[in-house]
């Protein structure tokens, strides 16, 4: 076994009999330590998206004052307070035109991001959403911070993307339906 380009076999990477372990290419994955830590690399991702996004939808969904037109604590005074200091200030006249209905959008999408994070039901789209809401709340509420790397929004972002990349390609409801989609599939050719 060769550790540096984790291949099995006599001779290099590419071979005849080489088998990529961390990827399973050429075979089944061996199932050691460093392997099943790849396979499930992304899980605690996943899992700290999910429960971050749930929670933050459920908290604007229970929280009156959030999505009120206007007032102390309103989805409008918010907007109101960073339309000067936004990177995209027509984003922000979008949002004051029905403040009320856009704390719903953000907050229901919030929701449905982590639940499909969560549960690994359409996962890339759910990463999707949930890079594309991390963005706009980069450029527009946390875009006045200095230095950036104090605003959490830009962070959320970076971490969505592997999602968005990769999937849940193990214990996620995506990984259910591919299954039992192929299961369909052959038993159609036999």
């Amino acid at each position: 076994m060769r550790h540096a380009d984790r291949t099995v076999g006599g001779g290099p990477a590419g071979d005849a009999g080489s088998v990529n372990v961390v990827s399973g290419i050429g075979g089944p994955p061996t199932g050691g330590v460093r392997e099943m830590a790849a396979r499930y690399a992304l899980l605690p991702l996943r899992i700290f998206l999910g429960v971050t996004f749930v929670y933050a939808g459920i908290d604007k969904l229970t929280d009156s004052a959030f999505l009120a037109d206007s007032g102390a604590g309103s989805i409008g005074q918010l907007m109101s307070q960073v339309r000067d200091t936004s990177a995209v200030p027509w984003m922000v006249d979008q949002a004051l035109n029905a403040p009320s209905t856009f704390g719903y959008v953000i907050a229901f999408g919030e929701l449905a991001v982590g639940l499909g994070t969560l549960f690994g039901l359409l996962t890339r789209l759910a990463a999707l959403g949930g890079a594309l809401i991390s963005l706009s709340l980069w450029l527009t509420v946390s875009w006045q911070t200095e230095p950036y790397y104090y605003g959490n929004d830009l962070a959320y972002l970076m971490a969505w993307l592997p999602l968005v990349l990769a999937g849940a390609p193990y214990l996620s409801l995506d990984t259910v339906w591919s299954k039992h989609r192929r299961r369909q599939n052959s038993q159609l050719f036999t």
